[in-house]
């Protein structure tokens, strides 16, 4: 690691608060319900009023509960439903997200600013992530600050964490599992080393202990399943690549037999932190469920009709009939919307969301005869379209050298979006771009991977490392101005229709 151990955390710390500063500067604005908020931030002050989601007033035709919830009026509740049905809300994801919104609004109320709180801060405390896990990747603190950097000024990360939608609480839990498994990886080897300096080789090599950096990883990655199902695919891809870390440095230390040594000494302990703790999370995240009557399917009378070990049978059994309901919503989800798009667009950016749109304006808003307001859901492009080309460099890469730091960034980059190719093909499901929020953190490293490359060794000669930094520099400097240039309609400014029409790159971004 480097030794600038103050730079380490104040290069990082100071990238931090000028996202921090992006991301809560007019966080309340647009005052609205916007997109998919009319879901969650009510399902949220739900679970904060009872414990677990209950049906509001109207439906996603006719927002009657968003209407009075603008206005001040949180009496939105449904109080008459069919027999049965006792008012609960099915809901399609699991409940940790929206208990993480639900703090920001016992916090600050019920307003946008407290339901968009968490978001930002997950936001923020997401590039602090990137930046020391890049850093310890890389062993730069300046790489480490770069990659951070390019995180705050990605438009689709801004906009989610502007945004109560769960997504960018999904990206959060999987960065920070990714991270505590690459801490993890460079706890693993001290120990390795520490052992071979003191014994004899041997056929399987040491028990490494309790590997606490890989619980907390398992935690993590189980609180991103219980933010949202999609987490699953990042569970079981890190916890096999911290098994093969595990079979790489025992046969670079030259164990006899790495593979049984694997088998017998980390496996198990694997097991508990990235199989059992994850399920223990997603467990405990619905603990509003199983501790009321009010949530749907519960089927509290009959639980409690008898024992207390039949309460525990009955109510998990009323729980997993709910989990293969919300599994079989989300197979057959195939409603045309829109904003929908394929897999295959997303990285190029090709089809954005409209999260809040609104022309309607006096034209004393803008000095103009028309004036809009706008939330574009849309990467930064230059961003974006370098990670494109980074992807290609870090493949080439790994075929060529195979460095672990490339293979940890396509591993996530492919179970984040090559499972959706599956579900586009094989059930038509209804997708959009900000499914790719999971992946933007390791396309920033792949981005920062290359510009290792690029910068050379600091051993390099000095002309070498000038021309690397001169393209780093400029790469870097476009990014920000093409943020900046993007800011008006991801955040609510109140612009001339003009300046928004030469914001919409691509057609399909209207």
């Amino acid at each position: 690691m480097p030794d600038d151990r103050l730079w380490g955390w104040l290069g990082p710390l100071l990238v931090t608060a000028f996202a921090a500063f992006l991301r809560f500067f007019r966080l309340g604005e647009p005052h609205a319900v916007v997109f998919d908020e009319t879901f969650y931030i009510k399902d949220a002050f739900s679970l904060l009023t009872h414990g677990v989601e209950r049906q509001t007033l109207g439906d996603t035709d006719n927002p009657i509960a968003d209407r009075m919830l603008i206005a001040g009026d949180l009496d939105f509740w449904k109080t008459t439903c069919p027999p049965g049905d006792d008012c609960a809300s099915y809901v399609a994801h699991p409940p940790l997200g929206k208990w993480m919104i639900a703090g920001g609004e016992w916090l600050f109320g019920m307003n946008p600013f407290g339901w968009r709180f968490a978001a930002a801060l997950v936001g923020v405390l997401s590039v602090l992530i990137l930046a020391r896990v890049a850093r310890r990747m890389t062993r730069s603190t300046l790489l480490g600050c770069l990659a951070g950097l390019l995180l705050a000024l990605d438009g689709l990360h801004f906009v989610l964490s502007r945004t109560s939608l769960l997504d960018i609480f999904l990206m959060f839990w999987v960065l920070a599992g990714f991270a505590c498994l690459v801490v993890d990886r460079d706890r693993a080897r001290e120990r390795l080393v520490d052992w071979y300096q003191t014994s004899s080789v041997s056929g399987f090599g040491p028990w490494l202990g309790v590997r606490p950096w890989r619980i907390a990883a398992g935690v993590c990655l189980g609180a991103a399943v219980a933010v949202k199902w999609s987490g699953v695919f990042f569970l079981a891809a890190f916890a096999l690549m911290s098994l093969m870390w595990d079979l790489g440095a025992r046969r670079a230390l030259g164990v006899r037999q790495p593979f049984r040594g694997t088998w017998v000494r980390d496996l198990p302990a694997a097991l508990g932190a990235l199989a059992a703790a994850p399920v223990a999370v997603y467990l405990v995240s619905w603990a509003g469920w199983f501790a009321t009557p009010l949530g749907w399917g519960r089927g509290w009378a009959q639980a409690t009709s008898a024992g207390p070990v039949f309460f525990v049978v009955d109510s998990l059994r009323s729980w997993v009939n709910y989990q293969k309901q919300v599994l079989g919503f989300h197979v057959g989800l195939a409603s045309p919307h829109p904003y929908q798009s394929e897999p295959w667009e997303w990285p190029l950016l090709q089809r954005p969301v409209s999260f809040h749109y609104v022309k309607d304006l006096p034209a004393s808003a803008c000095g103009a005869p028309e004036c809009s307001q706008a939330v574009l859901g849309v990467g930064t492009p230059v961003l974006w379209y370098a990670a494109a080309l980074a992807l290609l460099g870090t493949i080439a890469w790994y075929v060529a050298t195979r460095d672990w730091r490339a293979g940890a960034v396509l591993l996530a980059y492919g179970v984040g979006w090559l499972p959706w190719f599956y579900f586009a093909l094989a059930d038509n499901r209804t997708m959009y771009l900000f499914y790719m929020i999971p992946v933007v953190p390791f396309m920033v490293l792949a981005v920062v991977l290359m510009a290792g490359l690029i910068l050379g060794r600091q051993d390099a000669p000095p002309v070498r490392r000038a021309v690397g930094a001169a393209v780093v520099g400029a790469l870097t400097l476009i990014v920000l101005i093409n943020f900046w240039w993007l800011s008006p309609v991801l955040s609510a400014e109140t612009i001339t229709h003009a300046q928004w029409w030469a914001r919409m790159l691509m057609r399909r971004w209207v």
